[in-house]
């Protein structure tokens, strides 16, 4: 009979989020580095999640190759020694990646919020995410004694009952779904006060909407499987959605700054794509207080459109910005002119 082994289907898995992954990565520092020029902490911590990410796909192939995705009875002692060893640093790179990316997220979320409550909730997310992920970190890690145990179990030692992982993490995934979807329903709701036609509005929610909460709704359903006496092949789908889960965290949280590029790109092929750019300075989504007494003046010193509210304690300015490359800076095109929110 032949052997049963779901390991090509998780390689799959792993090839197809990391590539995606990286591309995603490489063109938000280029728009940040050649376009925006201005790269800041959320664009370093999503390349350290990114980094982090590329180590955990490479423990995965690793646990792949010595026996991840096939049952005990067809692979050798030490072979399966080998693989729980790689998974447990699964574990590890899997925390980090989670914990980076969304400490990320929550940072380019800062740039474009603008009232006190919605930065005071961004930064209770982050801090509760980075917290739980901390938590759950040290858990996962240590929950044998020695740590080596966990893998090499010819030697002394005790590890945490299943059932105690189990129930950490069910915790932690219904905490990180909160914590998902908060930071994703806030910036659409964002999206709904900005000075943009209907159909741009409406194209950026698919973008701020795509997270990483589908992917640990689905993995709720394949937790009880760490209690599998089978491991190997049974906890299969956990790391798929795992593997999912960090992967689409770092494409989300990039793709959310790539329009600068999308409006070039547009341009190069006659195809208009209105509104402003995500990560200018003075982001989309901020509406920077002015003063009563300065709103005339900077219509009339900018020639910018100027939107005040009927108490006059808020308006949004907008300034162009030319995205000409330097050799075309002698023959402006307004075409290519980017609106900002001027500071």
């Amino acid at each position: 009979m032949a052997m049963e082994d779901r390991g090509p289907e998780l390689a799959a898995v792993c090839w197809t989020f990391v590539t995606t992954a990286f591309v995603a990565t490489a063109l938000r520092c280029y728009v940040r580095t050649r376009i925006v020029k201005r790269f800041g902490l959320d664009d370093w911590t999503m390349l350290a999640a990114l980094v982090s990410f590329i180590i955990f796909i490479a423990c995965t192939l690793c646990g792949i190759h010595y026996g991840t995705g096939r049952h005990f009875w067809d692979l050798e002692e030490q072979d399966i020694e080998m693989a729980l060893k790689f998974w447990w640093h699964c574990y590890y790179w899997y925390c980090v990646t989670i914990i980076l990316s969304k400490v990320s997220i929550a940072a380019f979320l800062l740039r474009i919020a603008v009232s006190r409550v919605g930065r005071a909730i961004i930064y209770i997310v982050a801090i509760a995410t980075v917290v739980s992920g901390v938590v759950f970190f040290f858990v996962n890690i240590f929950q044998c004694r020695p740590v080596s145990f966990y893998w090499n179990q010819h030697q002394p030692g005790t590890c945490l009952d299943n059932d105690v992982i189990i129930g950490i993490t069910y915790a932690y995934s219904s905490f990180s779904v909160v914590c998902d979807f908060t930071l994703t329903l806030l910036p659409i709701g964002f999206i709904f006060t900005l000075h943009m036609d209907t159909r741009s509005k409406i194209a950026l929610i698919p973008i701020m909407a795509m997270g990483s909460s589908a992917a640990v709704v689905i993995r709720f359903f394949y937790i009880h499987d760490f209690n599998n006496p089978d491991f190997l092949y049974a906890t299969l789908d956990i790391a798929i959605w795992s593997i999912a889960e960090c992967g689409l965290a770092i494409i989300a949280g990039c793709l959310a700054t790539l329009r600068p590029l999308f409006r070039i790109v547009g341009q190069k092929f006659g195809l208009a794509i209105p509104g402003p750019t995500i990560l200018n300075r003075g982001a989309m989504f901020s509406l920077p207080t002015i003063k009563n007494e300065d709103v005339e003046d900077n219509r009339t010193a900018n020639g910018s459109n100027l939107d005040s509210n009927t108490t006059g304690e808020r308006a949004s300015m907008w300034l162009p910005q030319d995205q000409e490359q330097d050799q075309e800076q002698d023959q402006p095109d307004k075409s290519r002119e980017e609106l900002t929110v001027g500071h």
